[in-house]
């Protein structure tokens, strides 16, 4: 009986022919175990975590609630954000729903202790509603109005907790600036009709008149979007005011009807 593989001898064609299938279908097979048997088991194939949402959560919660999740978290960076409780998560990476792997690390942002300073700008000399524009693009807020004695509507100097300050002083950025206006020589206003317009329109014109706001009341929902249209205010237009003095305002959404007999 003839043997079936005398042509598939070492050092023959069909020899040589046969060694090359062999290798090449075990190194298939190996790889097809490596990619979808051993990998997979390894690195977890398919089995993702949805991200929390850590946002406003204090560090030091953090370890532990991502360590029960499987994540772990590396602080990148910092920030400050006055409406927020200091050394509270404010961003994060990958954002809150996205599909990770296991022991994935989640990179944030916290909200510092202590706000950063910014320099005080120059506003002596300046505007009354210029100096508004001003230091808000300067990350500070405008503090009390006080008016004095003087020939021009300018600011004559500026105050933190009734202490002089100069233009390029480091503060905390957020801090008020209690302006100390001159009243142009002129001490005395009709008070300009304020209703039926937004707040910062209103504000603006009053500041004009050496005027500011005084007490606020709010009236109607507050719920969705703020109030923001002067609805009343006192004293009545045309009354004669002096340099300083403040107008009381009622505000709320446009349409808003005022309840009587409220203070």
């Amino acid at each position: 009986m003839k043997n079936p593989f005398k042509k598939y001898k070492p050092n023959t064609l069909g020899g040589v022919i046969l060694t090359l299938a062999t290798g090449t279908l075990l190194f298939m097979l190996i790889g097809v175990g490596y990619f979808y048997v051993y990998l997979p088991s390894s690195t977890n194939h398919g089995e993702t975590i949805t991200v929390p949402d850590v946002s406003g959560m204090s560090i030091q919660d953090l370890e532990t609630y991502l360590t029960e999740r499987n994540l772990r978290f590396e602080i990148n960076d910092s920030t400050y954000d006055e409406e927020k409780e200091p050394n509270t998560i404010i961003k994060q990476f990958p954002v809150a729903g996205s599909k990770v792997k296991e022991n994935r690390v989640i990179y944030l942002t916290k909200n510092s202790l202590t706000p950063p300073t910014v320099p005080v700008p120059d506003l002596v000399d300046g505007s009354l509603i210029n100096a508004e524009a001003v230091l808000k693009g300067s990350g500070l807020k405008r503090g009390k109005i006080i008016y004095v004695p003087g020939p021009f509507p300018v600011i004559r100097e500026m105050r933190i907790n009734n202490n002089k300050i100069i233009a390029g002083t480091r503060v905390p950025k957020g801090s008020y600036i209690d302006l100390y206006v001159e009243d142009g020589g002129n001490n005395e206003f009709a008070v300009p009709d304020i209703t039926s317009k937004e707040v910062d329109e209103a504000e603006t014109l009053l500041f004009g008149l050496a005027l500011q706001f005084g007490e606020i009341v709010i009236e109607g929902d507050t719920s969705g979007l703020p109030p923001n249209v002067i609805l009343k205010q006192e004293p009545s237009p045309g009354t004669i005011m002096r340099a300083g003095d403040a107008v009381k305002i009622w505000i709320g959404k446009p349409g808003t009807i005022i309840v009587e007999n409220q203070n």
